[in-house]
């Protein structure tokens, strides 16, 4: 059974930075791509940014590109996200997810992932 554990949220000003952090267990993390997506108050869920099972491909939103990374590590089953230049419109529920991918590819729409974290809050105070 896939489990996936988020943490690293909380409040912070505009401009500041955070990095979440999702601990998978139950899988074997190289055979999984992940994300993060997340999902504003009465908005859709969106993928922020996704990293391919080898972690040579990633995919950032048009809105985070310049302002967030996303990294893995496979020998940790961990998967990072480093978030600067927060911005009020950031704030959301982050849900880490996993998708059973080809080696090489990189996972960009919900539809994508099967296993899903709980989410952790970020709020993004102007």
């Amino acid at each position: 059974q896939v489990q996936l554990v988020e943490s690293g949220g909380g409040l912070v000003q505009a401009g500041d930075s955070l990095r979440l952090s999702c601990a998978a267990s139950g899988l074997t993390s190289d055979s999984y791509g992940m994300g993060w997506l997340r999902q504003p108050p009465g908005k859709d869920r969106e993928v922020v940014a996704a990293i391919s099972r080898s972690g040579d491909g990633t995919y950032y939103a048009d809105s985070v590109k310049g302002r967030f990374t996303i990294s893995r590590d496979n020998t940790k089953n961990t998967v990072y996200l480093q978030m600067n230049s927060l911005k009020p419109e950031d704030t959301a529920i982050y849900y880490c997810a996993a998708g059973q991918t080809e080696y090489n590819m990189v996972p960009t729409t919900a539809r994508d992932f099967g296993s899903w974290g709980q989410g952790t809050q970020v709020t993004v105070s102007s």
